[in-house]
């Protein structure tokens, strides 16, 4: 494929192609049998270890506790009386052993196998029942066989559903020798029976019948076991049968059979059985464990064989993995590191480029789409990388073209905002010139009050217009060179608000704010304020206070209305911590949004909480900058004259006319003010001449 461009599918085809083929035909047609039998063989050995040895160790451990007890329960002498504990000490140990083992192959042994453990382990902690009956001799000699037979008739039921190996053949011989291993256990407790009635020298009936049916059980057992064994381990058992003990042994059974009586003594030949019985037991259990090691025997070349399976398969699968690594590594390593490239250049354009690019345009710089859109990804060999490198090249022209767009139609928008509140800022303070002139010629206290609340309403128009300039990104015409009393400030902002008689301000008069911030934080001040009246029932007051703290100069303003949720004050919070751009479909609340942009140009910080009266509190964090204190002077005492200019607001003024009609108060506007916050008014045409040369500066 050298020279020439592929698809990326084609490439992803000839990478899997080698190693799916291999594995699919190599794996896939050994991998089910010979892991399926590796793993069987590994639960086998550790199912043997774990569970069929300790089994096999609890059974003998039984089968020497049964025949100690019984021989206790026939003579109770303090020899047998130490011999019975130290062999159930010994059971006891395997009991411990068998359940400690056994957890560790509890996920390998079949459900089956792991119930008859479990009732085994259960019936051996048990125990202690049947021995305190044996201590009491509260037990029969056949009762404590029965009892312990039944123990031990539990374990053999372990072997019962035991599968040691695949292998139809083994298993069929594993099964012969635990029929065996059965007839051994009853040869086990016809000893056991035949002690008992030597110690006694008598049987009962219902010995005599036990042992009657434990001789046809043995024999038929041991029948059974032996017809299914091969020819290789039936040699093995026929030397045994010709041996003289096998033949004492069955001889004695059938003598104790045919010439025993209940409770009549026992013949001369039932005094060898002890001897003949151990004897016989002990080569029926060489032989049986013979015959298991050599079936045993016979599983290690399936073993092998599997084993050999396993490494023939993994070794050619190795092989195919490793030749198709090396195949797709070639193929892999070039169009990753395409990929890489096209990947560092895609993500250099969404983290660099691109909020670099409006960072700019958000300060105006003029930038150029051309220049600005490069190649993301160099020519490739492989046609689908080139195609997203060309692609990647497109979004990123139709990206920066958008907002190259976005930003010229922001300042656009700006420049209206811009245009049509100087025009409105120019009008208004026109109006605010003429109702100056109608405020002093009008003496009808009536139509003065009204023409007091137009020209109220103007000065909160005059305010607006001034939010839409400071959402443009300007600055207000209006400002201040020397520092303001914070005091006059908070006055100023309280006389911009509709409801302003429901405010009260208490604020200290040792300092001042610095003239640049003194626009700014009026309208800011008022903002908080209106919102405060706006929001709070009409028959509570507002409350602004101020005081100097350690990192500059707090102004609250609390209302006493119904509160924000802590969710939405969290979310008010944040945007006024951190303004985000401003969006013309979010103008919900346009005065919050002017309050962030004004408090982040001053470096004021201002939060929302919730008051103690329930309502909300605004607090406004002047910096140390911006605040100026007063210079103290020294008291004087001066004589009091009679002021020649205009009065205070809501100053009882002399009466024009003398008549009793015109002695009421008049309210002089911006009385109360500092002389820096007074508007300079002159006549109608200097307003006009001001006005026009302020839109001549704006366009």
């Amino acid at each position: 494929m050298a020279g020439r461009k592929r698809s990326i599918r084609f490439k992803i085809f000839a990478i899997l192609l080698v190693p799916l083929t291999a594995l699919v035909v190599i794996w896939g047609f050994a991998a089910k049998l010979t892991i399926e039998q590796g793993q069987q063989l590994l639960r086998i050995q550790k199912v043997y270890d774990n569970i069929v040895y300790p089994v096999s160790e609890a059974i003998n451990e039984l089968q020497s506790e049964r025949f100690v007890s019984v021989s206790y329960l026939a003579w109770r002498t303090s020899t047998l009386r130490t011999d019975l504990q130290v062999q159930r000490r010994k059971t006891d140990a395997t009991a411990v052993l068998l359940t400690r083992l056994s957890e560790q192959a509890r996920d390998e042994t079949p459900p089956a196998m792991w119930d008859r453990v479990q009732d085994l382990i259960r019936q051996m902690d048990r125990l202690d029942l049947l021995r305190g009956q044996v201590d009491d001799q509260r037990l029969t000699r056949l009762d404590a066989i029965e009892e312990y037979s039944s123990v031990v008739e539990t374990a053999h039921q372990v072997y019962d559903r035991l599968m040691i190996s695949p292998d139809i053949d083994i298993v069929e011989q594993t099964k012969a020798l635990i029929l065996i291993t059965r007839s051994r256990e009853v040869a086990s407790q016809e000893s056991a029976l035949v002690l008992g009635a030597q110690a006694s020298g008598r049987m009962t009936q219902d010995e005599r019948d036990a042992f009657h049916g434990m001789v046809g059980k043995r024999r038929l057992l041991y029948q059974l076991g032996t017809s299914q064994l091969d020819a290789g381990l039936l040699k093995q058992y026929g030397a045994l049968n010709s041996t003289a003990v096998y033949t004492s042994f069955v001889s004695m059974e059938d003598d104790v059979a045919a010439r025993v009586r209940p409770g009549q003594p026992l013949p001369p030949e039932a005094i060898a059985w002890p001897t003949t019985a151990q004897a016989m037991t002990r080569q029926l259990t060489e032989t049986t464990n013979a015959a298991a090691d050599a079936t045993a025997a016979r599983a290690v070349p399936l073993a092998q064989s599997v084993l050999w399976d396993i490494g023939i398969v993994g070794g050619l699968g190795l092989a195919a993995v490793l030749a198709s690594a090396f195949i797709s590594f070639r193929f892999a390593r070039t169009v990753t590191g395409e990929l890489s490239t096209l990947h560092r250049a895609a993500a250099d354009l969404a983290g660099r480029r691109l909020p670099d690019l409006v960072r700019r345009l958000r300060r105006g710089e003029d930038v150029d789409v051309a220049a600005e859109t490069s190649p993301m990804a160099q020519a490739s060999d492989t046609v689908e990388i080139e195609n997203v490198g060309r692609a990647f090249t497109s979004v990123q022209h139709t990206a920066i073209e958008a907002a190259v767009g976005q930003a010229e139609l922001r300042k656009g928008v700006n420049k209206v905002f811009l245009n049509l509140a100087r025009r409105s800022q120019s009008l208004l303070q026109r109006q605010l010139g003429m109702l100056d002139g109608l405020e002093k010629e009008i003496t009808d206290p009536d139509l003065l009050e009204r023409l007091f609340g137009v020209d109220h309403l103007t000065t909160r128009m005059r305010r607006h217009a001034e939010g839409l300039i400071i959402l443009s990104g300007a600055v207000p015409g209006r400002g201040w060179r020397n520092p303001v009393r914070l005091y006059d400030v908070a006055r100023a902002a309280t006389e911009e608000v509709e409801d302003y008689l429901r405010v009260d301000v208490n604020m200290p008069h040792g300092y001042s704010l610095a003239g640049s911030s003194v626009t700014d934080v009026v309208h800011l001040l008022a903002e908080l304020i209106e919102n405060a009246t706006v929001f709070s029932p009409p028959q509570t007051r507002v409350q602004v206070r101020g005081e100097m703290v350690a990192r500059g100069f707090a102004i609250e303003v609390e209302d006493r209305g119904l509160g924000i949720p802590p969710e939405e004050l969290a979310h008010l919070n944040a945007r006024l911590a951190d303004p985000p751009e401003f969006d013309l479909a979010d103008s919900d609340r346009l005065g919050l949004f002017v309050v962030g942009l004004l408090a982040r140009r001053h470096n004021i910080r201002v939060s929302l909480r919730t008051s103690p009266y329930g309502g909300t509190s605004a607090v406004l964090l002047l910096p140390q900058e911006i605040v100026v204190e007063n210079e103290t002077r020294e008291p004087a005492v001066e004589r009091l004259a009679q002021p020649e200019s205009s009065p205070p607001a809501l100053a009882l003024t002399p009466p024009i006319g003398g008549g009793a009609q015109d002695s009421l108060p008049r309210r002089v506007r911006q009385a109360n003010l500092a002389p820096q916050l007074k508007e300079e008014r002159g006549d109608l045409f200097s307003s006009f001449q001001a006005g026009w040369q302020r839109a001549q500066e704006d366009s």
